[in-house]
Parts: structure tokens; sequence; C-alpha cells
């Protein structure tokens, strides 16, 4: 299947460059390009393309707010082009928040053919997204419980909504989410003011402490845990992990070898394989192990992988994961 794409930029330099780059791809057909969010919405009526690249800070109507009128009027897989800055960061995870399958820097372009494709193929319409139940007050987990998880495309709103369901007092969990350096700790902010537990981006040496989320920097180093009787954060060096750094894999090997049985991992939406062989090392070490099911992933690929190699306890959907999480690490 050949994707259509139009491309959307007000800067004719952009706009060649993320033509050239889509063009080198067979299987990708560049069928229009854009200035303005007024071309750009006759051309999607005109042409009817498969994704759209957008750039998020535009004349006019900005990209943002032209996003909100697409996913509105006309849902179609977004993929959105930003600067990494502060700036763009906060304008990123917006996007996502609106519905933008993914959001890559300009400055790179080497991947975004690749996420065309993957765009291409994601679920278009509403996803099974409902709101989790809200935790019991009384909640109490185990002294010893941890919960790990992994996420990729998709997995923004994905974990806002599983950590909504979170109580206040949750067990310490660490997550690697794949994301550029300069949006981890915004992100982690962002988190922190929408849900119960407190968000923070994990530090070297950081304990690992009842309500509280570690979410790892992105970009650097891979997040591990360490310590038996006291855990907490380690952040290393290191190759990339399954193409990444931070690595899922690394990050649940390490929760495998520290907490073994104690522990929980989930592994949500995301392109690629990254996070199946650690999880299936939680998994034989008797950890309960949840995977995010197709129906409510924008993509199925790390939780297909790590349920074809027999990482998962059981598959989910995205609303009943967090309940499931804090019931494994029930006092």
């Amino acid at each position: 299947m050949t994707v259509r794409a139009l491309v959307v930029d007000d800067s004719p330099t952009i706009r060649a460059m993320v033509t050239q780059a889509l063009s080198r791809d067979a299987d990708i057909e560049v069928v229009g390009t854009a200035d303005t969010a007024p071309a750009a919405r006759a051309m999607i009526k005109a042409l009817d393309p498969d994704v759209l690249t957008l750039d998020i800070e535009m004349p006019g109507m900005n990209g943002l707010d032209f996003l909100d009128k697409i996913m509105r009027l006309r849902p179609m897989p977004v993929v959105m082009l930003s600067s990494q800055t502060r700036r763009g960061a906060d304008a990123t995870l917006r996007a996502l928040e609106l519905g933008a399958f993914e959001c890559l820097s300009k400055d790179d372009p080497s991947l975004l053919a690749e996420v065309v494709k993957a765009a291409a193929t994601s679920h278009r319409g509403p996803r099974a997204m409902a709101s989790p139940i809200a935790p019991p007050a009384d909640y109490h987990a185990r002294p010893d419980a941890l919960i790990a998880i992994g996420a990729s495309t998709g997995g923004v709103e994905a974990l806002s909504a599983l950590l909504a369901g979170f109580p206040r007092d949750c067990p310490p969990t660490v997550i690697v989410q794949h994301m550029p350096a300069t949006y981890t700790a915004t992100f982690a902010a962002r988190l922190d003011r929408m849900v119960r537990p407190i968000v923070t981006e994990a530090r070297h040496g950081a304990p690992l402490r009842a309500g509280c989320v570690y979410l790892a920097p992105g970009g650097g180093q891979h997040l591990e845990v360490v310590g038996a009787a006291n855990r907490c954060c380690r952040l290393v060096d290191g190759a990339r992990v399954s193409g990444h750094r931070p690595s899922v894999d690394r990050l649940f090997h390490s929760v495998a070898r520290t907490a073994g049985a104690a522990a929980v991992g989930a592994i949500l939406t995301g392109m690629g394989a990254d996070g199946a062989e650690g999880l299936k090392a939680m998994r034989d070490v008797g950890a309960i192990t949840l995977g995010q099911d197709e129906d409510s992933s924008l993509i199925y690929g790390m939780p297909a992988v790590a349920h074809r190699v027999g990482a998962l306890s059981a598959q989910l959907p995205l609303s009943r994961i967090a309940a499931r999480l804090l019931q494994e690490c029930r006092a």
C-alpha cells in the first residue's frame, strides 16, 4: 500500500526537506504541499491524504489550532514537526494531547518516513480510552511493591489516562517513555499537575518512595532500579538497547533483578519491540506483567511483540490497567 502524504509548513525550505525525506521511501507518495492552514484544509478535501505532516508554529492559524479543528471535524493521522526547545516541548505535548500521532524534531528527519507509514496504519477513530475508575481512598500498597511501565508512540495520552487512576499513595512507579531529552521534564511537570501522585524526572540515586512516579530523562542515559532493601534510581551510560536510550528493556531487566515477583510491569502503546524481552524477564521471575490491548493502543507494536514472546500475564484495555496494577500491589 502506498501512503499518500500532505506536507504543511510555512517554510519553503522545510517543505522541500520533508518532501525529500518522504519521497526517498518507495511506499510514500507526497500528494501535495501547503503553506497555510486554509490552503491545507482545501487540499485535504481535494486530495484525501492518508497522513498529514504539520508544522506546530505557522502564521495565521497556528498548527495546534489547526490540529484541534482537524481532530474535531475530520480525524486523520497527523505527524507534527517541532523545534526541540522548551517552548517546542510545551507545544509538542499539547499536540499529542489533541490527538497527533507523533511529534518529531525538524532537526532530524531520519525517522520521518517510518513514522508516517506507521501513522497510516494507526487507529484513526476514537480509541477505547475511557477514564479509569477512581482509586479507593483507603488504598495501601505492599511495602515491597514496585510498578514499572514502558511506552512509546501514543504514550503521552496513555500515561496521562493510566496515572489518572493512581491514588496519592501509589506504589513507587518507574517509567520509560520514548521522548527527546528536551521534552521529558515538561512532560513530568505536566503529569504532576494532572494526577494525584508526585511525578518527577528520575535523578541518579533518588530513593524510590510510595506516592512518587519517576520518568526516565530522555535521550542520554538508561534508567535502572538498584538496591534490595532500599531501592533507588540509577542513571547509567551505555549503548542503545533495542534501538533506544533510555530503553524499556534495560529498565525491565533491572526491575526483574532487583524486585523479582514483588514488581508489576506494563507495556503500553508504541512502535517497535523495546520492552518485550525485559518484560519476559520480569514474568520469568514471577512478576505479573500486563500489555495494552490492540483496540486501545494507538500503535499495537510493543505490546504485540511482548505478547508474541510470552512476556504477558494478561492483555487489557488501557482503562483497566491502572486498577489491575494497583490490585497486584495491594497490601
